[in-house]
């Protein structure tokens, strides 16, 4: 890990509860269980982006560079506390990928660094990377390499695979390069129904206690927005512990990267 990036991962630690500090020397019972949530795909519904927003805690809001509401709402979501992260387009297998700032198989190194420069300059506030679709991209170790890179390059990111396919390497390669990133447990909403939303947030609950640690992704959905609005508030009283993603990757980073 290089000097300005020990740096950064010591800097979430530092600020951390100091209850949460001996997190890797403990038996997951030992502690509360911690639960991070992201909600993807700010950028173009204004009105439920700012829902989202207002959720409470510490929910992270994940913004699709270059979209035409992407800077409002992340300058909303850093006004009211919450964390940015850049949702990076990806290319998916068997898409054709149009949307805005798309990194796709056929950019050379050049190429790749140009696009995530821009992307990550359409978006203000952003401490983190998450990834968009990418079912396909997530699968090449050159891509995933140069990207890492990138993400490594700019010394105070972290990293987030959606893991939106099972042949995802995202993670590794992060680790490899001596990123700070974890991967998503639970996607809360593979569809838009009630029913699979409560189904998903049970489920990210039962990993929080089984692991003591789990991370859920949610998208602008109506009902993803209104189960956390009623079942947020309840965690703590459930012996689970909202935080930040932030603070969610510095807990699960290795105790040798300190």
């Amino acid at each position: 890990m290089n000097r300005s990036r020990r740096r950064f991962v010591n800097s979430l630690v530092c600020c951390l509860p100091t209850a949460i500090l001996p997190f890797r020397a403990c038996a997951v019972g030992d502690l509360p269980a911690r639960m991070a949530i992201i909600i993807d795909d700010f950028g173009y519904k204004l009105a439920a982006g700012r829902r989202a927003i207002e959720l409470p805690g510490p929910v992270a809001c994940a913004v699709l560079p270059q979209t035409p509401r992407g800077v409002p709402l992340a300058e909303a979501a850093y006004a009211a506390g919450k964390e940015v992260l850049m949702h990076l387009p990806l290319q998916a297998v068997g898409a054709e990928d149009t949307e805005p700032g798309s990194i796709v198989l056929d950019m050379s190194r050049s190429q790749l660094a140009r696009a995530f420069a821009g992307n990550l300059a359409s978006i203000p506030h952003v401490i983190g990377v998450n990834t968009h679709r990418g079912s396909l991209l997530t699968r090449h170790p050159g891509h995933m390499h140069w990207l890492m890179q990138e993400i490594d390059a700019r010394g105070n990111l972290f990293f987030v695979d959606s893991y939106t396919t099972a042949d995802s390497i995202a993670l590794q390669l992060a680790v490899e390069a001596g990123v700070p990133a974890v991967r998503r447990d639970v996607f809360l909403d593979p569809d838009d129904a009630s029913a699979t939303v409560e189904r998903e947030f049970a489920r990210l609950k039962r990993l929080a206690r089984l692991r003591g640690m789990a991370v859920g992704i949610g998208h602008l959905y109506p009902a993803t927005l209104a189960l956390l609005e009623r079942e947020l508030p309840k965690l703590s009283g459930e012996g689970i512990e909202l935080v930040s993603i932030s603070d969610y990757v510095a807990l699960a980073q290795p105790a040798s990267g300190f």
